[in-house]
């Protein structure tokens, strides 16, 4: 993990949870699923004005009235606690009771006349020979409010079918205007402005939408297991506050910048100014946007001013990129280091080089004879595997240093390395590891067995250093460093798989056939790069005999 002292934002406390549960009562419709939402008071603590599933606050009294209600064998005592306050929300908020009678049949609406909204919930039950039904509530998902805000709550979203025979009325304090909407009608409105949903909210009918009907939404969370489970980190884009989940591009920036959750981060994409990772991380995009590119080349300078920097990655010979990256280093750079010799990453080096006052070594690999004419590159000093560069401030609070640890990563290039910073647990992954997409791997400077083998080097890295964090050539910062190669090296598997598949039905296929097959859940306009990708896949699949099996 990033130095505390090199962190941009001062660390602080977030505001401490509350447990709360939370209820998308479904029904089915001609027209697919409609869930029911409420308004919330104008005057709520929490997200006033808005639209949301009923729920509320967890009481001890919920998990007390276990024996009161029923329970699936696999539901924890956690869950059916929670299961059991979104059942009282739901009476309290709504006038919806999930109850049964001995005869298995729902309340009625004259048992929900019959009790007091304000008065102990599972008591009343009781006395009216109701059980609650707990088994017949899942768990969807699992929220933990955003660490920005002041009151938060760590909070499952459960789903349940709407009982039969039962209306809903609000209660007028807390809930005003129940309406049945479709998911897709919900966010419709809410994009028009008249229908005020938060992004919690707005997450889940976006998931939920895609459902067909209540059975398969209920099936979908019979193991017990939240479908996912979100805690939302916010940056600015546009000028304006936007949110995240996990698994969105922007989230694992957001949490090396502020993992505390402060709303400052400028996460718009442009080339004239630098962007701040850490004290001593600062990241400028090349104006060289593309289908290979993303948003452009990210050229890194690791170091202070009174450390000198290191430049990761010059990029093409853009002038006033160059200009721009000399300017951000306040003109001390001493080490230029290219992750590899492709024409998008290297060729800035001579230029910058030449800007400095004392030229700085350019290091890095010599492109491999099997390089395209265009990726040729030449180093001052060719890099060791392991080999440390290390810059150094000695000032009166003592020495601080700043150490990339070099790690020959061939598969994307013959020439590939990637390197990591100690003091701060960061790696910077070149095109070995993007955020967004794979990378290409094209032969014969590209090798998919390397590549697979350099994956499995930099998750060992990541265990040796303590690596949480990957910032990539093209596209943001990635978090979860470890199990984000994880799963890059499964989808590798897995669409060599499909390709082995491909092969073994169609041996008489075309290179062009098969990336068709293979790939047909990409975009056909994407198929002329994957096939070369596919390529280094067949390359690997026949050298160890794969297809034959």
């Amino acid at each position: 993990m990033p130095r505390l002292s090199q962190l941009l934002h001062p660390p602080r406390d977030p505001a401490p949870l509350r447990p709360a549960a939370t209820v998308l009562l479904l029904r089915d419709t001609p027209q697919g699923i409609e869930v029911l939402m409420t308004r919330r008071s104008m005057t709520a603590s929490f997200a006033p004005g808005a639209y949301v599933f009923p729920g509320g606050g967890i009481d001890p009294a919920d998990a007390q009235a276990h024996a009161q209600s029923t329970r699936r064998a696999t539901q924890s005592d956690l869950h059916l606690t929670q299961a059991i306050a979104a059942i009282r929300e739901s009476f309290e908020e709504l006038g919806v009771l999930l109850a049964r009678h001995a005869d298995g049949s729902h309340a009625t609406t004259a048992d929900i006349a019959a009790l007091d909204r304000k008065a102990p919930f599972a008591a009343q039950c009781k006395e009216r020979g109701l059980t609650l039904a707990g088994d017949e509530v899942f768990v969807l998902a699992h929220w933990i409010t955003d660490r920005d805000l002041p009151r938060r709550f760590d909070v499952p979203f459960l789903v349940a079918r709407m009982p039969e025979g039962q209306n809903p009325v609000a209660d007028e304090a807390e809930q005003f205007e129940p309406v049945w909407v479709r998911p897709a009608d919900a966010l419709a409105r809410h994009l028009a402005g008249g229908f005020f949903i938060i992004f919690p909210t707005i997450r889940t009918l976006e998931k939920l939408q895609h459902y067909r009907d209540v059975g398969s939404v209920l099936a979908a969370c019979a193991s017990e297991v939240p479908l996912w489970t979100s805690c939302p980190r916010a940056g600015m884009l546009a000028g304006k506050e936007a949110r995240y989940m996990e698994h969105e591009a922007p989230y694992g920036e957001l949490a090396l910048t502020c993992p505390d959750g402060q709303i400052v981060h400028p996460l718009d994409w442009q080339t004239s100014q630098p962007v701040a990772l850490l004290k001593n991380v600062m990241r400028l995009t090349a104006p060289n946007p593309g289908v290979m590119t993303g948003p452009g080349t990210n050229s890194y300078l690791v170091g202070e001013p009174g450390s000198g920097y290191i430049a990761i990655d010059p990029g093409p010979a853009d002038h006033e990129h160059l200009q721009r990256l000399w300017r951000a280093a306040g003109g001390d750079i001493r080490m230029i280091v290219c992750t590899h010799s492709h024409p998008d990453h290297s060729p800035g080096a001579r230029p910058l080089q030449a800007m400095c006052r004392v030229a700085p070594p350019i290091l890095g690999l010599p492109s491999a004879p099997t390089a395209r004419a265009a990726s040729t590159f030449t180093p001052d000093r060719a890099l060791l595997n392991q080999e440390h560069l290390t810059l150094v401030r000695k000032g009166l609070d003592g020495e601080i240093t700043h150490t990339l640890k070099v790690l020959h990563t061939p598969g994307h290039a013959a020439n590939h390395v990637c390197l990591v910073l100690l003091e701060d647990g960061l790696l910077f992954s070149g095109d070995h590891i993007l955020n967004g997409s794979t990378t290409v791997i094209d032969p014969p400077d590209g090798n998919m067995n390397a590549y697979l083998d350099s994956l499995d080097a930099l998750s060992a890295a990541c265990d040796a250093h303590q690596v949480e964090f990957i910032a990539p050539a093209h596209g943001y910062v990635i978090g979860g460093a470890k199990s984000t190669i994880a799963q890059l090296k499964a989808h590798r598997l897995k669409r060599e798989a499909k390709i082995i598949g491909v092969m073994q039905s169609r041996p008489e296929g075309t290179t062009d056939d098969w990336v068709a097959a293979a790939y047909d859940d990409v975009d056909p306009r994407i198929w002329p790069v994957a096939k070369r990708s596919l390529l280094a896949h067949v390359e690997r699949i026949e050298s160890q005999g794969f297809a034959n099996l």
